[in-house]
């Protein structure tokens, strides 16, 4: 039975339909993988497991009868912790809001749950939502399962560890600059940043309403296909016909095993889709990068400035330094910051008239140690999607190598089908990525 939790959301789904398993079998798989890795790992912070094997084995009584929801009934989820689960533990990861209690789902569970998918926890995050390491000082250490001392990247870290060690068949997280798609890149899964408003952003514990976008991670592209195909995908699911490939000169200084394998991923879209080089090397991804940590602090400051200062012992200094240090700035600076950011948007969006997608690595780096510098430059290359509220899917590059190394297919805003599909062709050509091995 353990086994089920390998399968992935589509593999799942399909099992339900043909009466191969069902909901509460894989249910059962990833409350044993919970019991046995999720204490070392500290990926899932709050578990509602007696609930969600009732809600399982209702979903299993509606499979059996013909009666399912969705495709995706039955599948479990864990939910980061700045997203809204009605009954849970609700406080992104800031010790002020340890106590606060979700009253209601937020709009993206709740549209899960209709279809009948069943949440299984919470997941850690790095606090506040703005950080690069899931090394949160109130809620513990999340570790990246492909090695005990690396990072799962920041910073809906938990969802992404989560997905990798196979505790849930998939995971919602949020994305600011790149959130959702650095973890998944770090840890070996697909994750997705949907055109805006896709995925509703209400029921967030914001850090900037501005970039913030709900997201989804996988273990495939299959999989986030099936979820937000569910959630009403925009733009069709038809193969691109001409893939943009990423040249960025010496604007993002990139590991050689990340630029290897982007290149090895680049020659493969040639073998089923027609590639030309897109120029990105005009694009101060570095500045762009700052001037979106600027909107965020500034917003983030409007967001918890009350909870600091009735608390600021529940937020670490680092994380209130940020916050505090956005609240200085004059608003001339903010207004240029968001010029830039905007213009920069425009002139991407103009590229798409080269090709229907454009890929580029996700993150410039492999995933880092604890403790270690942190690389400044992990957002440049994500940054760009959430300026311009474009679609954007990444997926593992390569089929080996410790640890992972991935690439992300961007796609005009609307056009979240081509996006996804850019990534499903490459996974197909590719062959499946592998799981890491936890240790237990």
């Amino acid at each position: 039975m353990t086994d089920l939790a390998f399968a992935g959301a589509s593999g799942l789904s399909s099992a339900f339909a043909e009466g191969r398993a069902t909901p509460l079998e894989a249910f059962e798989a990833y409350a044993d993988r919970i019991g046995r890795l999720n204490a070392g790992l500290n990926a899932i912070l709050h578990l509602r497991l007696t609930e969600a094997r009732l809600e399982a084995a209702e979903a299993t009584k509606r499979w059996r009868e013909g009666r399912a929801r969705s495709p995706i009934d039955g599948l479990t989820f864990a939910v980061k912790s700045n997203i809204a689960l009605a009954g849970q533990p609700f406080h992104a990861g800031i010790g002020a809001y340890r106590d606060r209690i979700a009253a209601t789902d937020a709009p993206a569970v709740a549209f899960l749950r209709r279809a009948g998918a069943v949440p299984i926890g919470v997941a850690n995050m790095h606090e506040g939502a703005l950080g690069a390491t899931n090394d949160n000082p109130h809620f513990g250490r999340c570790r990246n399962p492909w090695g005990g001392n690396l990072t799962p990247g920041g910073s809906s870290g938990g969802s992404a560890a989560a997905v990798a060690a196979r505790l849930c068949a998939f995971a919602l997280g949020t994305d600011t600059m790149g959130s959702v798609r650095i973890p998944s890149a770090y840890c070996g899964v697909a994750g997705v940043k949907p055109t805006r408003g896709v995925i509703s952003d209400a029921g967030l514990i914001d850090l900037s309403p501005t970039l913030d976008h709900v997201g989804v991670h996988a273990t495939d592209a299959s999989g986030l296909a099936l979820v937000m195909r569910s959630f009403g995908l925009s733009g069709a699911l038809q193969p691109p016909r001409r893939i943009g490939i990423a040249r960025w000169g010496d604007v993002v200084s990139v590991e050689r095993d990340v630029h290897d394998a982007f290149r090895a991923a680049a020659e493969l879209l040639g073998t089923f889709a027609e590639c030309v080089e897109i120029d990105i090397s005009g694009f101060d991804f570095g500045a762009l990068r700052r001037a979106g940590l600027l909107i965020s602090e500034v917003e983030g400051h409007r967001a918890h400035q009350e909870a600091l200062r009735a608390s600021r012992s529940g937020f670490s200094d680092e994380f209130a330094g940020m916050l505090e240090w956005g609240a200085r700035q004059s608003r001339d600076k903010v207004e240029q910051a968001r010029r830039e950011v905007l213009d920069a948007a425009r002139r991407f969006s103009s590229l798409f008239v080269q090709a229907e997608v454009i890929v580029m690595p996700t993150a410039p780096q492999t995933p880092f140690e604890f403790g270690s510098r942190v690389p400044a430059n992990q957002a440049d290359f994500t940054c760009i999607a959430n300026f311009g509220g474009f679609p954007a899917a990444a997926v593992p590059a390569a089929t080996s190598g410790t640890p992972p190394t991935s690439i992300q297919f961007i796609a005009p805003a609307g056009k979240d089908g081509a996006a996804l599909a850019a990534a499903l062709a490459f996974e197909t050509a590719r062959g499946p990525a592998p799981a890491p091995l936890v240790p237990e």
